[in-house]
C-alpha cells in the first residue's frame, strides 16, 4: 500500500496494530505522541522516510488476527476491555513496583544514586495512574456505556454535569501525557531498563517489570487516545444529530 507522510501515527496504529512494533523499534511514541505525522516522526528521529515507509508497509501487509482489530470494537466493549485488562494490570503491578524500587534503592542506592530518583518517579507514576483509572471507571466510562445504549436503543442522549464528553477526554489525555513524561524519565534513568553488571536478582527483576509496565501502558494509552476517544466523540455527535 502507499503511505502518506502526513498521516498520523495514532491513526495508522489504530487501523493496523502491527505497525506499533515498527514504531517501538525506532523509539517512536505511538500513544501520547500519536497525533504527530509520520513525516514529523521521521524528522525527529533522523530516519529516512523510505525506510519507515517500507517497514510500515510490510507490517500492514502481514496477516492480522481479526480478534485484535480493536478499531472494529464497540466503544463500550473497548472500555470494558481496558478496565479488565490494563486497569487490572496496573492495580497488580504498581504496588509491586513500589516495593521493588524502594528495596533496590535502599540496598544499591549508595552505588547507584539514580535509583532514589527511580523510586520517586515510580511513586509519582503509581499515585497518578491509580487516581486516573478510578476517574475513568467512575465518570468517563459509565458515560461511554450510556452513550452506546442510547445509540443502540434510539433513546435520548444521556446528560452529564461535565457537558460534552470532550471535556473529560481532554483531562484524561493531559494525564496520559504526564504519565508518559514519567515513563520517559524512567527509561532515561535506567538506560532503557538495562540493569548494570553488579545488579542482583531483585534489581534485574525490577527493571524487567518496569519495562513490562512501559510496554503495557503504551498500548493502554494508545487504545484510549487513538481508538476509544475518537469513537466516543463521533458517537456523541451522532446522538446530538439524532436528537
Amino acid at each position: 500500500m502507499t503511505l502518506h507522510p502526513e498521516r498520523t501515527i495514532g491513526e495508522l496504529v489504530a487501523h493496523h496494530y502491527r505497525t506499533a512494533e515498527v514504531f517501538s523499534r525506532h523509539g517512536i511514541d505511538f500513544c501520547c505522541g500519536g497525533k504527530r505525522t509520520l513525516a514529523k516522526a521521521c524528522a525527529e528521529k533522523e530516519l529516512a522516510w523510505e525506510t519507515l515507509s517500507d517497514e510500515l508497509t510490510q507490517a500492514i501487509d502481514a496477516p492480522e488476527m481479526p480478534s485484535q482489530n480493536t478499531d472494529k470494537w464497540a466503544p463500550d466493549f473497548l472500555a470494558e476491555y481496558i478496565v479488565q485488562t490494563h486497569h487490572q494490570y496496573l492495580r497488580e503491578a504498581l504496588p509491586l513496583l513500589r516495593r521493588y524500587t524502594a528495596k533496590i534503592a535502599g540496598v544499591h542506592g549508595s552505588r547507584h544514586p539514580e535509583l532514589k530518583v527511580v523510586e520517586k518517579q515510580v511513586e509519582l507514576l503509581a499515585g497518578d495512574l491509580l487516581e486516573h483509572i478510578d476517574k475513568e471507571e467512575h465518570i468517563l466510562f459509565p458515560y461511554i456505556k450510556a452513550l452506546c445504549v442510547a445509540r443502540r436503543e434510539h433513546t435520548r442522549q444521556p446528560k452529564m454535569p461535565f457537558g460534552s464528553v470532550e471535556n473529560p477526554i481532554h483531562v484524561m489525555e493531559n494525564e496520559h501525557d504526564y504519565a508518559g513524561t514519567l515513563l520517559e524519565n524512567l527509561r532515561d534513568l535506567t538506560n532503557g531498563f538495562t540493569p548494570p553488571a553488579d545488579a542482583c536478582a531483585t534489581y534485574i527483576v525490577t527493571f524487567s517489570k518496569l519495562e513490562e509496565l512501559d510496554n503495557d501502558l503504551r498500548w493502554h494509552v494508545h487504545l484510549e487516545n487513538n481508538v476509544l476517544f475518537p469513537k466516543v466523540l463521533l458517537l456523541e455527535k451522532l446522538l446530538e444529530q439524532q436528537n
